[in-house]
């Protein structure tokens, strides 16, 4: 446990920011890859935006009728799959400010679902550091694009 919570949250989610922090500086650098950084930074921003959607669906599931008798809190874990998609949709300096937008939100809507006891207090700090890095990150990409 690291901060309260496992420390295999800590290990893994730190672990998938690597990627993140691999094509930002490669599309910023201008460092050759074997793909275009660009465009791997936007697939692997909407696998996880989608990934961590998916974990607000699990946190609906558990709560008390998922938050207004079942719709809320799975209607809003799905909108970052949408964000996502559409990021991809328009790619470049536009789907990396859609996804920019996707973390940040989904970051104050899962500190709502931690404050509300649907997720674990822990889980906080946790995503505001990751978080943090991954916007900054997508923000290097952005300003550099």
């Amino acid at each position: 446990m690291t901060a309260g919570g496992p420390i295999s949250a800590f290990v893994l989610g730190w672990a998938g920011v690597i990627p993140f922090a691999a094509f930002s500086l490669a599309a910023v650098l201008g460092v050759p890859v074997p793909v275009p950084a660009g465009a791997a930074l936007l697939a692997y921003g909407a696998a996880i935006l989608s990934f961590m959607g998916g974990a607000q669906w699990g946190v609906a599931m558990r709560a008390p009728d998922g938050f207004d008798r079942g719709w809320s809190g799975y209607a809003v874990s799905v909108v970052p799959a949408l964000l996502a998609w559409a990021g991809l949709l328009v790619a470049g300096k536009a789907g990396l400010g859609l996804l920019i937008a996707g973390f940040a939100g989904l970051l104050a809507y899962d500190l709502w679902t931690i404050r509300r006891g649907y997720a674990p207090g822990w889980y906080a700090s946790l995503r505001w550091q990751l978080t943090t890095a991954v916007v900054v990150l997508l923000g290097l990409a952005l300003v550099a694009g």
